[in-house]
């Protein structure tokens, strides 16, 4: 039987530019018939993956998603004294493993066309082969000798990975993560600034004004979040190790609570924590909450509104269709209920 956690989170940024469209501005949705700000999955999957919570709490455990691991290899090999076209050669037999490599007349024979997500087990063999060259062996890497369908990536094994040259290597996602979305109608603005020359003298008239004038975008909101954790196949992809799978789970959980992305932060310093978390643990078909907000919020107190509009649709589901979980646990700041560490406890446990 399945079992699942589910994570509902509302986070208030005040002005920032976390995720930015191909124009610079924040990502947008039209929901409920009116435009929201939106945070990609992507971005938020990207920030909590390379934080220090998760580098604290999952050290050795996590994956490398490079272009790189050919050029890595050569460089082995050349400092191990093999010639610089015999170690492009054996670099490009082991790195091709993970996906169609550049052309040998590109400027980076040695790159992956794609990003590839190598886990540490992976990575490791990789150099033990280069090693076993520079030994003097003859090697024909396959993909059974390298790749890996379970191993203790917790990275991989949350987010899954794709390699189209090796399908049978593929690991499925055993965490779904939603776009996150503001509560409420809420639109882009536009922050025109200047920027003044420091040596430029007042005495020289008409030129003495800013050296420089541009616009940042910036946007502001009460953002919904939604997580899906397959503990089952967590575990699975993990090799059935519950150590590593705990500590996965409570990674994910403290940075999606605590964690923002990184764009635009040192102009906008838009770090915040989750006003309100739920989560639910149980077997039964997992739901998004976000149909709560389809009626966009309108008050002045956007966080307690928001907060208020999920607990009430909450219950509504329950009432039309029975327990959608077994158990539940809740963290709410402004009314002084639960706390991060029981909240990743009951995730845990």
């Amino acid at each position: 039987m399945a079992d699942f956690l589910q994570l509902h989170l509302l986070t208030a940024y005040a002005p920032a530019n976390l995720n930015r469209d191909d124009t610079g501005r924040p990502k947008s949705a039209v929901f409920g018939g009116v435009t929201r700000l939106r945070i990609s999955s992507q971005s938020l999957k990207r920030a909590w993956r390379t934080s220090a919570v998760f580098a604290e709490k999952l050290e050795h455990h996590l994956a490398s998603r490079t272009q790189r691991l050919g050029e890595d290899l050569r460089t082995h090999l050349e400092k191990g004294g093999m010639a610089p076209d015999a170690a492009l050669r054996t670099a490009r037999s082991i790195a091709g493993l993970f996906g169609k490599l550049k052309g040998e007349t590109d400027a980076n024979p040695d790159f992956i066309e794609q990003l590839a997500f190598v886990s540490p087990e992976e990575r490791a063999t990789a150099f033990e082969l280069a090693d076993r060259a520079l030994a003097g062996q003859t090697i024909a890497p396959k993909a059974d000798d390298i790749l890996l369908n379970r191993d203790s990536a917790a990275d991989i094994a949350m987010f899954g990975r794709m390699l189209a040259d090796n399908p049978g290597f593929n690991r499925e996602a055993a965490v779904q993560v939603a776009h996150a979305i503001t509560t409420h109608r809420a639109v882009a603005e536009d922050d025109y600034y200047t920027a003044v020359d420091d040596l430029k003298e007042s005495a020289e008239g008409d030129d003495a004004g800013a050296g420089f004038v541009g616009v940042q975008e910036f946007g502001s909101g009460v953002f919904y979040q939604y997580l899906c954790v397959d503990r089952g196949l967590l575990l699975k992809n993990l090799a059935d190790s519950r150590a590593v799978c705990d500590a996965a789970i409570a990674a994910l959980v403290e940075a999606a609570a605590t964690v923002a992305p990184r764009g635009k932060q040192a102009s906008f310093a838009s770090r915040a924590y989750a006003l309100y978390a739920l989560a639910e643990k149980g077997p039964q078909q997992p739901r998004s909450l976000a149909a709560a907000f389809l009626r966009p919020v309108d008050s002045a107190n956007l966080g307690e509104e928001s907060q208020k509009r999920l607990i009430e649709f909450r219950k509504a589901l329950e009432r039309a269709y029975g327990a959608c979980a077994d158990a539940a646990y809740e963290l709410d700041v402004s009314g002084a209920k639960g706390s991060l560490a029981g909240l990743v406890d009951f995730a845990v446990s």
